[in-house]
């Protein structure tokens, strides 16, 4: 009888760019960037199942580093050839040893890629493997800091996609913000508006915003990241001074920030992203906030509907995140991808995915 071989092995890896062009610069209040530079890293098993993941960077920065990403994606790569997919938490953790915490969207990447071979290969979607618990997410749409003309524009045309929630990015200059909220709020009167500073305030500005909006009859539902991220005492601030529910996202790089800003009080909602440290700490983030009381958000970098339907499918599987923000594919030019898509009314529909997440780079779709 012949030595049969595992189908699940892995024997290759690669690691390449994955540009393209944005429609319109994405600018928050720590920068600005017209390019997504992202990294593609796609894992071939025996059996010749493919499985792709994507890592983004900072919103804020270009990547200028990116040959020295793709390189260190590929070293790290290296552990992972001739395993078994089968044993998918073993090799998450592999990476994570492998790759330090500062380039967690690189962990991002491999452990995308090696999760969706795994899903692939056993003919489930992703979101099963994360629980189940639901089969669609809806996310909300973006306006950018924007002149107040442009950002009323882009308000009309999230409400026509159906799309429910707002999000307005603020930080830069109070009375600029103040106008762009202003013209959001009369553009879309029944929207569910909320405010995320990227850190770009100080405590008695995050308030003033909140408390001179609601002289105006708006009422944001939450504050995201409105102070700078070692500023826990200034995020518990906001919440008690501004009455207003605060999101932490820069503040929450690892799952030990958590159990910090439930004590102190600083946040009562934890931004998830799997950029930030990969997904075993995205998980484990997921389930100590969720396990402290605090409220669950999906976020992202400014990534393809690769990396955005990972996270749709982390999100689902794990069921009731509160706030879903994974909208950057909009912000594409081109899409350079197939598959699962951000749908009408800013919906993943992942019931239609029969394995793996359901999205391909559109280069190599077949």
């Amino acid at each position: 009888m012949g030595f049969r071989r595992n189908p699940a092995e892995i024997v290759d890896i690669r690691a390449q760019p994955f540009n393209a062009p944005l429609r319109e610069p994405f600018t928050i209040a720590s920068g600005s960037k017209s390019e997504a530079r992202n990294v593609l890293v796609r894992i071939k098993l025996r059996s010749g199942v493919l499985g792709y993941g994507e890592g983004a960077g900072s919103a804020a920065t270009g990547r200028a580093d990116q040959d020295l990403d793709l390189l260190r994606a590929r070293a790290a790569g290296e552990v992972l050839l001739g395993k078994d997919a089968r044993s998918w938490r073993r090799l998450l953790e592999a990476i994570e040893e492998e790759v330090d915490p500062r380039w967690g969207f690189l962990r991002a990447a491999l452990g995308m890629a090696v999760l969706d071979a795994f899903a692939r290969q056993s003919r489930m979607p992703l979101r099963l493997l994360f629980g189940g618990a639901e089969r669609l997410v809806r996310s909300d749409v973006t306006v950018t800091i924007v002149p107040p003309s442009k950002a009323a524009l882009d308000a009309r045309r999230i409400v026509a996609m159906g799309v429910k929630t707002i999000k307005i990015k603020v930080g830069t200059d109070l009375e600029d913000d103040l106008g762009r909220v202003v013209s959001v709020r009369a553009a879309a009167p029944r929207a569910k508006l909320f405010l995320d500073a990227n850190q770009g305030y100080s405590p008695p500005q995050a308030i003033a915003l909140v408390r001179r909006l609601r002289s105006r009859g708006i009422e944001p539902m939450v504050f995201e990241q409105p102070v700078e991220k070692d500023d826990f005492s200034g995020l518990a601030a906001v919440a008690r001074l501004a009455r207003i529910p605060v999101v932490a996202d820069e503040s929450v790089q690892t799952p030990g920030d958590v159990p910090r800003l439930a004590r102190l009080k600083a946040a009562q909602i934890v931004n998830i992203k799997l950029m930030k440290r990969g997904l075993l700490a995205a998980y484990d983030a997921a389930i100590c906030a969720r396990g402290l009381g605090l409220g669950l958000m999906m976020g992202g970098m400014v990534e393809s509907c690769l990396a955005m339907g990972c996270a749709a499918h982390f999100a689902a599987g794990l069921g009731g995140f509160q706030i879903v923000d994974l909208d950057t594919p909009l912000w594409f030019r081109t899409s350079p991808t197939e598959g699962l898509s951000l749908g009408p009314g800013g919906v993943y529909d992942l019931s239609k995915v029969t394995a793996g997440i359901g999205v391909v780079p559109r280069a190599t779709a077949t």
